[in-house]
């Protein structure tokens, strides 16, 4: 039985845009195609997929995760056993949440009681961010312990929950606005560390109640990441030809998860000290081209007028968590290619 794109989405709890992008990235290519063009995922689609998302729950990126499978693979049933144990791990941090709130519980019995909730709260998020950050991380992310910046995404939450809820357009020049606040105070609250940012998102994909305290919903996130990429390709469409643009268009959104992942790693080559014409570096600076040229095509005239359109708009450059000193050594590595 071979499923499409949308029922394997379904069935999965994947979005038809992530099964896209795996598709994208050759990570998880279709089995055939329908006689109408559509992608159709067998049996052994099935058991791949289980090892892509046995992976990722295993804190490995996409990357890995291709390199990981381009080898022997690990036999399924060592691979169940892992996430059974990984699953065992997470049973026994839940087991000694609930003693430290039964203590806690037994000490408010016997003296005046602080806000309860919003101590629990506290202390339940406290412990899911320990599974993702470093106690020095949590510290440097004042998202994950500032009442104040806390507050200030609420209110930014409440604003963007505000124009859904009017139905306004991710097109919209409002949406756009509000794409581009988000993202500079996202930036701002990770350091401009794309490695931070990419472990959020994880944390968010793998702990639902991460966001619930301020009402970050899947639509919300969703809304924001639309208006974020129409934001861009308005500024783009003033620099590319109908066709350029078109292409583009089509294009634009489906590398959008696979940016921050390749920036850590390019992050690391750098502090690393990895010479830009080393194979690591070299390997690195290819998945850069191929990203690029899926929205951008071939043509060296298209890629010469994006290039303008970032020399000239700093929407496009600032808050970028892909900074001068990086950007640098990505043009050391193409250089090289």
């Amino acid at each position: 039985m071979e499923l499409t794109v949308g029922e394997l989405a379904r069935r999965s709890g994947l979005t038809v845009r992530t099964l896209h992008h795996y598709d994208a990235i050759g990570l998880l290519v279709p089995s055939l195609r329908s006689a109408a063009g559509y992608r159709l995922y067998d049996r052994a689609s099935i058991e791949r997929l289980h090892r892509i998302q046995a992976l990722r729950q295993m804190g490995l990126s996409l990357a890995d995760i291709g390199v990981a499978l381009s080898g022997p693979e690990l036999p399924l049933a060592e691979l169940i056993d892992r996430q059974l144990a990984q699953i065992d791990r997470e049973m026994a941090r839940a087991v000694r949440l609930r003693t430290k709130l039964v203590h806690l519980r037994a000490q408010l019995a016997t003296g005046q009681p602080p806000d309860l909730a919003e101590w629990l709260d506290t202390l339940e998020l406290m412990t899911m961010y320990e599974n993702y950050f470093s106690a020095e991380e949590i510290r440097q992310l004042p998202l994950l312990h500032d009442a104040d910046t806390r507050a200030e995404w609420g209110a930014l939450v409440s604003t963007v929950q505000a124009a859904l809820d009017r139905g306004v357009s991710p097109g919209s020049p409002e949406a756009q606005i509000l794409a581009l606040r988000w993202m500079r105070t996202l930036h701002r609250d990770t350091g401009g560390n794309p490695d931070f940012l990419v472990r959020l998102n994880t944390m968010h994909d793998n702990e639902p109640g991460s966001w619930d305290a301020m009402g970050v919903t899947t639509a919300v996130r969703d809304f924001i990441e639309q208006a974020f990429v129409e934001s861009r390709l308005a500024i783009y469409q003033r620099y590319l030809k109908p066709d350029e643009f078109a292409f583009m268009r089509r294009h634009y959104g489906e590398t959008f998860d696979a940016w921050p992942p390749l920036l850590v790693e390019l992050r690391k080559a750098m502090n690393d000290g990895v010479a830009p014409h080393a194979p690591e570096a070299r390997a690195l600076g290819l998945r850069w081209i191929t990203l690029f040229r899926s929205y951008a095509g071939d043509d060296p005239g298209t890629h010469e007028r994006i290039r303008e359109a970032h020399a000239r708009e700093p929407d496009l450059t600032d808050s970028s968590w892909a900074d001068d000193a990086l950007i640098g050594y990505v043009k050391n590595i193409l250089a090289t290619l």
